[in-house]
């Protein structure tokens, strides 16, 4: 017996969403628990949640680690999809994700990180 095929057609057109209420597209959870898991990125996210780039050794004096170590803890973050890396290997926290700049918060949809008390 030959297995059914079924396909699925879409006939209505979305209705377009007002620019206020448009989301940033969610971070895989699995990747964001796995990228959260060292307290050196904690420190490393509260450094850029200011909204500024920071260069890699700017990142890896706030996270207490080496060049090294940061190079490989920000690529952790960058395939997360957590930070995005910029002209002149400057990172920064993607500008969606960021709610209200200044603030030491960031919104990656599955969950609020409230980095104001991470030291």
């Amino acid at each position: 017996m030959k297995p059914a095929i079924y396909k699925v057609f879409c006939m209505n057109t979305p209705s377009p969403t007002p620019p206020s209420s448009i989301r940033p597209p969610l971070v895989d959870l699995n990747a964001l628990a796995r990228a959260l898991g060292q307290p050196t990125r904690w420190k490393m996210l509260r450094e850029l949640s200011s909204g500024e780039p920071r260069s890699i050794a700017e990142l890896a004096a706030a996270g207490g680690c080496r060049y090294e170590n940061a190079v490989k803890h920000l690529a952790v973050l960058r395939r997360a999809g957590l930070v995005q890396q910029g002209r002149g290997r400057l990172y920064q926290i993607r500008p969606q994700h960021l709610p209200t700049p200044g603030v030491a918060e960031v919104d990656y949809g599955h969950c609020l990180l409230r980095l104001d008390a991470v030291k």
